[in-house]
């Protein structure tokens, strides 16, 4: 298993025509150039089945190593991609052609380690990828001065070192990109998530404090039905307004722009308090709340308000107001373990509570009941 990303995975993340599977090809062959230089070694100095041979073998080292683009990627990032040995393997393959190519190239045939090298760079771990570039260096430095007639002029070594060292940068550069890439998918597929979630909070915290009154309201109507007939088609109505308002709002969340007014929410709690005969004990002025406050306490009243039409069995409701502070409570049963306490709405609200820099409270209100509360931090 590779620890780290090399070149060649890096390219293996773009297949489209216009990443490196174009380009890859013409970058390999632009550096084919340098092997002019054994070739021109060959045919001056070599003659018989020795010229063919090391013909034959440069031949066959460039389209190998030009190969190494297409077979590497192609074949050997899938699943896995190709094993160590097998990767060593080919690069060995690489060093037998330059050997047999030294009969007839010469001391021009240590060009083509740096080929090696470079490849080696690309397709190895940085760890064995290092070894092999300094056994590559360390064999081009010995071999000159240890072979008769081959001279030392240091430029061959340096070319290896300098080959990989180009490489290496490039690696680097490569490994960033797939790491940014990787990490911009994660935050695309988070910000989606996080997009989804808020969107069905919205939703619910929309849809259940309407349904809920509209739910209260057509049982009231049901009820009413035989023995006023004239205050069951008011409810009736209302329950038709509600409807439509509850798909205006449900359009609004679709569109972006949903957004409540506390002063509409206060009329709307009262409405629904009334409908289900719990008394309202509600302010009738918002005029000390600051307007960036507003917003935040409108979700507490609309969640507050249904959970106590909803859960509480109560037969009062209280909501206090200050420039910092909400409260919404009633005389009912009070929260329970795993209710209201720890539903989906108050969850939200806690949510849009943090985001606000405000901190919200659910538990016993004194004397009994339920408690809502929520305190902007000044």
């Amino acid at each position: 298993m590779r620890s780290t990303p090399t070149l060649l995975d890096g390219l293996a993340e773009r297949s489209d025509g216009a990443g490196p599977r174009r380009w890859g090809w013409l970058a390999a062959g632009v550096w084919l150039f340098y092997l002019a230089q054994p070739f021109e070694e060959i045919v001056r100095h070599s003659h018989g089945i020795v010229r063919v041979v090391g013909l034959a073998a440069l031949l066959l080292f460039a389209a190998t190593y030009v190969a190494f683009f297409g077979w590497f990627r192609h074949v050997g990032m899938g699943s896995g991609g190709l094993a160590v040995w097998q990767r060593l393997a080919y690069l060995g393959g690489m060093l037998g052609l330059v050997l047999v190519m030294l009969p007839a190239a010469g001391q021009r045939a240590i060009t083509c380690l740096v080929y090696i090298a470079a490849t080696a760079m690309m397709a190895l771990e940085i760890r064995i990828a290092l070894g092999v570039v300094a056994g590559l260096l360390g064999g081009a430095e010995l071999s000159m001065r240890v072979v008769p007639g081959w001279s030392d002029d240091g430029s061959y070594g340096f070319a290896i070192f300098l080959a990989a060292l180009a490489v290496f940068g490039m690696r680097r550069a490569v490994q960033r990109t797939v790491e940014l890439a990787a990490t911009r998918k994660d935050m695309a597929e988070l910000a989606v998530q996080e997009e989804r979630n808020r969107f069905a909070r919205d939703l619910h915290d929309i849809l259940g404090h309407s349904l809920t009154v509209i739910t209260v309201k057509a049982e009231l109507a049901g009820r009413l039905i035989a023995a006023n007939p004239d205050r069951a088609a008011a409810e009736v109505a209302d329950v038709e307004s509600l409807a439509r308002a509850a798909l205006a709002d449900v359009r609004a969340a679709v569109a972006g722009y949903r957004e409540l007014s506390l002063a509409g929410e206060l009329v709307s709690a009262r409405a629904a308090l009334q409908a289900a005969e719990i008394k309202a004990d509600l302010p009738t002025t918002m005029d000390v709340v600051p307007e960036e406050n507003r917003e935040l306490f409108a979700w507490v009243v609309r969640e507050g308000v249904t959970n106590v039409v909803r859960h509480s069995g109560a037969k009062r409701c209280t909501i206090r107001l200050s420039a910092a502070t909400i409260e919404v409570l009633d005389d009912g049963k009070g929260p329970t373990p795993g209710g209201a306490a720890s539903g989906h709405g108050l969850v939200g609200l806690r949510e849009r509570a943090d985001q606000a820099g405000a901190s919200l409270q659910v538990g016993q209100a004194p004397g009994g009941g339920f408690r809502l509360a929520a305190r902007v931090e000044t």
